[in-house]
């Protein structure tokens, strides 16, 4: 028997790295990783080919790279003392972004992937504090308890969750949304988000691959980014994917077309429409 493409959530991120590589080696790159080539692998090469949402879909993993990026700096520069990367995955942004030395980076996700980046990266030094927390974020207890401890440690923690939300059911989402806003000084959280109508997209185009591996997509608010007012956090930031991709030049002809129409930050009900969203704690 042979595998399948993707074994489990954590090659989802080999996926993704490509396409940081890939746009880290262009001469007009908005960002550079020096290390996604690396951390991507021959598997993460293997699961890009192979998923036609991923290469039909390049300028989206850029988008949503490019906006992290500039929320995180914005909120750094602005006196956030510790970052807090939830699912961070083979995330390298305390290695490749300009952030100052005394900035705590934690980084959180399951031990399997964690020690598969350190061993990758084990020659490369970070630029601020960086410390790695193996944790299974299903566990309710122990989140809470780490949650709790961060916070003491921190004036300003800035919490930020790429790719997470869509794996886990709505009321995972709201019971982490409270649980997050539990701490005095978590104050702001940057995810990504998408409609119900772009996440049918998904399961028809990838849905197969990632649901045997044990990671389906399932969350797509119906009320958009609002859904998070009623577990403690307040949307103050809303940018679509489609159109930062557009000002970034990675669109193709047909798709910048699309980025010309009106969206609204609410509802986007069957609108394929995706986001990453600041959101403040109420």
């Amino acid at each position: 028997m042979t595998d399948p493409l993707i074994r489990d959530i954590s090659d989802t991120a080999r996926w993704v790295a490509v396409y940081r590589a890939r746009e880290s080696e262009r001469e007009d790159a908005v960002f550079h990783d020096p290390f996604a080539r690396a951390l991507a692998g021959e598997r993460g090469e293997r699961i890009a080919s192979a998923v036609k949402l991923g290469e039909d879909n390049a300028w989206s993993f850029i988008a949503r790279t490019y906006l992290f990026d500039r929320f995180v700096t914005r909120l750094v520069t602005h006196g956030a003392d510790m970052v807090v990367n939830l699912a961070a995955g083979l995330d390298t942004r305390p290695y490749r972004m300009e952030l100052p030395a005394s900035l705590r980076w934690v980084e959180v996700d399951l031990p399997d992937i964690l020690d598969y980046k350190e061993e990758i990266l084990a020659d490369a030094k970070p630029v601020c504090e960086l410390e790695r927390v193996r944790l299974d974020l299903s566990n309710e207890d122990g989140r809470r308890g780490l949650f709790a401890d961060l916070g003491r440690r921190a004036k300003h923690v800035v919490v930020i969750s790429e790719g997470l939300v869509i794996y886990l059911m709505p009321e995972s989402v709201g019971a982490l949304a409270r649980d997050l806003a539990g701490p005095p000084t978590f104050q702001h959280w940057a995810l990504d988000l998408a409609s119900p109508g772009l996440l049918e997209m998904m399961k028809r185009s990838a849905g197969s691959a990632v649901s045997e591996a044990g990671a389906p997509f399932l969350f797509a608010p119906a009320e958009g980014p609002p859904f998070f007012t009623a577990h403690g956090w307040q949307p103050v930031e809303v940018r679509s994917l489609l159109k930062t991709a557009a000002k970034l030049g990675r669109l193709s002809i047909a798709m910048r077309v699309l980025a010309m129409l009106p969206e609204s930050h609410g509802a986007q009900g069957r609108r394929p429409w995706s986001a990453v969203c600041l959101l403040q704690k109420t």
